[in-house]
């Protein structure tokens, strides 16, 4: 979304009261052209990350073979996105088995794990193209959909334009818009009303979210509140099975006939953003130097896997650092051959993809990262579906609607506003308090499960919502 990003702020608003449409998309491309170009040292220096799937997406895909069957194109943007669709995918090919789906994701990470977890189901999974004309009509031409699905409000200004000139019905699916992303959108409203313009169906996670998508000039006869989409997610059987795998090699917990047992208890650092890795290390250290007898042991997953090593070396460094109150404490990189010791050791860092949501069952408290710093946090969703005590930080205005259902339920803590050194005392506070209240702990993990059950069904309503559409598509 950089490129995009930058776009917006070349891109000025039409002055015509009327605004000329082929001349904002001419600015919008030009705009795009400019961003992109301020791109390419990003794209030199981190080949890994950005210059993946870079062919595909200037429209230089493999032939796609019509079998005769209409298309549904469902594109997703990252892993998160991706791991939200996995309901919505079972639900489409189920509801709709006489069409055809194909997947799209803009990230590396997004597309391993697509083609992970879609094999069978999918046509195809493949990577969005760039916005420009060109790359956008050779895409759409290959694939050829009758109905194009946008996971959480991807607006592409030139791509939904093509779609809909190319007869494909266009809808966003489990939408959601922030007041900031709102607010952002809104200094270019011409150009997003016009492109709103070309959406048939915009279904909403919150009625906050519906409100602002037509304050931008979606036509309110349009669209419709579905719920999120990730309240229906649970753990299939490769979750499970990975769930296994971890616990054999790391012996978090002891499974016995009648009881799961913890040996220690975890905590699990889920999609951590820079510097957030720093103070909960510095927290749980200063938790685990407070534990009289049995040590908590901590997993930290990185948002990014570009930054794995870094954190990793981070994790190394301060088991040394004079302001670490537990030193010497141990550690291992999942990706590093398993080892006997790997069922004592002290920290261990998730280097994997796709791996997450398999952990959270092992977990006794999770903390969501992203949310410590102004991100706006990630989904508390998957750890809620696994009944777990979740500590959040205060940025969490892109899930604004979960967290307020969870807060209003007894399912979440909330950390207050804070900087610096007071981050990580509320940090420690939280979790001490929780790895010594047993109550309050499953307490908080069972309001969380029951928030989940409660809010279930948005996939099936999205799915009949989305009837109306691909029936009339062509």
């Amino acid at each position: 979304m950089f490129y995009w990003a930058k776009a917006l702020d070349f891109l000025e608003a039409d002055p015509s009261p009327e605004g000329d449409g082929d001349q904002m998309y001419l600015f919008y491309s030009v705009a795009l052209t400019f961003g992109f170009l301020l791109m390419l040292p990003l794209f030199l220096l981190r080949r890994e990350k950005y210059a993946s799937g870079f062919s595909q997406r200037l429209g230089n895909y493999p032939q796609f073979i019509n079998d005769g069957r209409p298309v549904i194109w469902l594109h997703c943007v990252s892993v998160g996105e991706t791991n939200a669709a996995r309901p919505l995918v079972e639900e489409l090919t189920s509801k709709f088995p006489r069409h055809r789906l194909v997947i799209s994701t803009t990230t590396k990470t997004g597309q391993d794990l697509a083609q992970k977890l879609f094999v069978g189901k999918a046509g195809a999974v493949f990577y969005f193209p760039f916005d420009w004309k060109l790359s956008v009509r050779k895409a759409l031409e290959n694939y050829k959909p009758s109905v194009v699905l946008l996971m959480e409000t991807e607006i592409w200004p030139r791509f939904i334009l093509e779609a809909k000139e190319g007869g494909a019905k266009v809808a966003i699916v489990n939408g959601r818009l922030s007041e900031r992303s709102a607010a952002r959108y809104g200094m270019f409203r011409p150009l997003i009303k016009r492109v709103l313009a070309n959406i048939d169906l915009a279904l909403m996670q919150g009625e906050n979210d519906l409100r602002r998508i037509v304050s931008l000039g979606l036509d309110g006869k349009k669209a419709k509140t579905t719920g999120n989409v990730k309240f229906d997610l649970q753990l299939n059987q490769s979750d499970e099975a990975m769930t296994r795998e971890l616990n054999d090699r790391f012996r978090f917990t002891d499974m016995g006939t009648d009881a799961r047992r913890v040996v220690r208890p975890l905590i699990a650092a889920a999609s951590t953003h820079e510097p957030e890795e720093r103070w909960i290390l510095e927290a749980f250290c200063s938790a685990a130097a407070g534990a009289e007898e049995i040590k908590p042991r901590l997993l930290i997953a990185s948002r990014h896997p570009e930054r794995f090593d870094a954190v990793a070396k981070l994790v190394h460094q301060f088991s040394s650092d004079p302001s670490c109150e537990w030193p010497g404490y141990t550690t291992v990189r999942r990706s590093q051959p398993a080892s006997p010791d790997d069922a004592n050791v002290d920290v261990i860092i998730l280097d994997s993809i796709g791996e997450l949501r398999a952990v959270y069952p092992l977990a006794e408290i999770v903390f969501v990262g992203g949310s410590l710093i102004p991100h706006g946090g990630q989904s508390v969703l998957e750890p809620a579906a696994a009944g777990k005590a979740i500590i959040t930080g205060h940025h969490t205005h892109n899930f604004e609607e979960a967290v307020r259902t969870f807060l209003g339920n007894n399912a979440l803590i909330q950390l207050p506003a804070k900087s610096g050194e007071q981050i990580v005392d509320e940090l420690f506070l939280a979790i001490s308090d929780l790895l010594e209240n047993d109550v309050g702990r499953r307490t908080l993990g069972l309001n969380a499960a029951a928030v989940m059950t409660a809010n279930r069904g948005a996939t099936e309503r999205t799915a009949h919502a989305l009837a109306q559409i691909i029936h009339r598509a062509n």
